[in-house]
């Protein structure tokens, strides 16, 4: 409660009314995207001046205001002209009586000089000068969307008219709203306003913080429905629900593949491109893919961080302990839909289809012999530069090729590890147990191109050929 000799004056600022609207207003059309929906009524109090300090409704709700020096309350209305509203009220003696202010108000003095217009009342509490304000709901014509004021309004309608006003004058972006241009500009400036508490990371979005954030709680709030699988943020879960879908967006406009993800067609482009953006500083070699790169210089660091817990052999990347998981496993994911014959590699498979396509990618550059697969190429390369890079540490016979040195080995080692089921006989070559083979099946794949005469090994063929040359070897 206020002392009894504080002199107090509320002022109380009124808005025009709709019917006092000035002419200009009446007659102003309605832009053609607004159309009105409802009218709502809301009451506030901008602020009561007492004794030269400004009250608001929770500072005076429930006080009684003090009577002045002379015993006279004055309340002051702001004259607007045609926006001011007068409150009036009877000076009875019940009302004094029934009166929520200790202390009856009496006439308030006219004070035309000032700008203020006289009014008495006898009954009123503080919530009697609330603002009084008509509030009108705007509609979006195209959406139904409703908003408060033409602001509003006027900034969802550029969603639908496309219209984008704001421009970076750096690189000519444009935007539909001034705080996207701002935001915009940070890519310009480098600015990083956001900083995390936790690790001093720092970020030029705050959605972006948030989002890092929750590597440091652990959250992960989106869910898939169909495995239950949790992600960190929205845009992952989107991704991953086009694996359920089967659901590939996006195409290569060279060779029409498609993909998942656009990170994936970018990588693919560079493919056709042959760009490769990731260099090795310690090597200079270069990759399409910055995975790859990372890949490669844990071969310089001889870091193997994955090992196999069956085995305990160890990988430079996981991607390698996964597929030397399958050898335990005995795992083959991918399958031929032509043959069904199923592989731990997808890449196996894509090299088996070339048996069912014919396709030979590879081509050598000096006899234009073409294979399926590149590693023939690389072994049939050394036939024209005759590098023979593997070497028996038992004979010091050179080969060309790794297999060449395996089958050599088995000279000294007795070894025979491919079996014929039919007799049990063992051999040393899986070519030598497919020509025996013939024995058992009677098949005489090899045939005479003069006579027509058949035979079951390609030794028996040569032999023959030399009755139609005069005893000349041919091949």
């Amino acid at each position: 409660m206020f002392p009894a000799d504080v002199k107090q004056k509320a002022f109380v600022k009124e808005e025009a009314s709709l019917d006092h609207r000035p002419h200009g207003d009446l007659h102003d059309p309605k832009p053609p995207h607004i159309k009105e929906e409802q009218k709502g009524v809301y009451i506030s109090l901008p602020g009561e001046q007492l004794n030269g300090k400004e009250f608001y409704p929770d500072q005076i709700k429930g006080r009684e205001l003090p009577e002045e020096n002379d015993g006279e309350e004055s309340i002051r209305i702001q004259d607007h002209g045609d926006a001011s509203i007068s409150l009036e009220a009877g000076d009875s003696k019940k009302d004094e009586e029934d009166s929520d202010v200790e202390h009856p108000l009496s006439e308030l003095k006219h004070l035309s000089d000032s700008g203020y217009t006289k009014c008495s009342t006898t009954k009123k509490n503080v919530n009697s000068w609330r603002k009084v304000q008509t509030v009108v709901k705007l509609s979006c014509k195209d959406c139904g969307k409703t908003f408060i004021g033409k602001y509003a309004l006027n900034r969802h309608m550029t969603i639908h008219t496309g219209e984008k006003p704001f421009c970076c004058d750096l690189c000519g972006q444009r935007f539909s709203l001034k705080a996207n241009l701002e935001t915009h500009m940070r890519v310009h400036t480098g600015q990083k306003p956001f900083c995390c508490d936790l690790c001093g990371q720092r970020f030029s979005l705050k959605s972006t913080l948030n989002t890092h954030m929750t590597i440091h709680t652990g959250e992960k709030p989106f869910c898939c429905d169909l495995c239950e699988q949790r992600f960190r943020q929205k845009s992952t879960l989107s991704k991953h629900m086009r694996i359920h879908t089967g659901q590939k967006p996006f195409c290569c406009d060279l060779c029409e593949q498609r993909f998942r993800q656009i990170s994936a067609l970018n990588t693919h482009i560079r493919i056709h491109t042959g760009q490769k953006p990731f260099c090795c500083d310690l090597c200079g070699q270069r990759f399409s893919q910055i995975s790859a790169l990372n890949t490669h210089t844990s071969i310089h660091m001889g870091q193997m961080p994955f090992c196999c817990d069956l085995c305990g052999q160890r990988f430079i990347d996981k991607s390698g302990l996964n597929t030397h998981l399958r050898i335990h496993t005995g795992q083959k994911p991918f399958c031929c839909d032509l043959c069904g014959q199923r592989f731990s590699l997808k890449a196996n498979l894509k090299t088996h289809m070339r048996i069912h396509t014919g396709q030979k990618p590879f081509c050598c550059d000096l006899c234009r012999q073409r294979f399926s697969r590149k590693s023939h190429l690389n072994t049939h390369i050394r036939i024209h530069t005759g590098e023979k890079p593997f070497c028996c540490d038992l004979c010091g016979q050179r080969f060309i090729d790794k297999s060449g040195l395996s089958r050599h080995t088995r000279i000294h080692t007795g070894e025979k590890p491919f079996c014929c089921g039919l007799c049990g006989k063992r051999f040393s070559r899986n070519s030598t147990l497919n020509t025996h083979m013939t024995i058992h099946t009677g098949e005489k794949p090899f045939s005479c191109d003069r006579c027509g005469k058949r035979f079951s090994k390609k030794t028996f063929l040569k032999k023959h050929m030399t009755t139609h040359t005069g005893g000349k070897i041919t091949l």
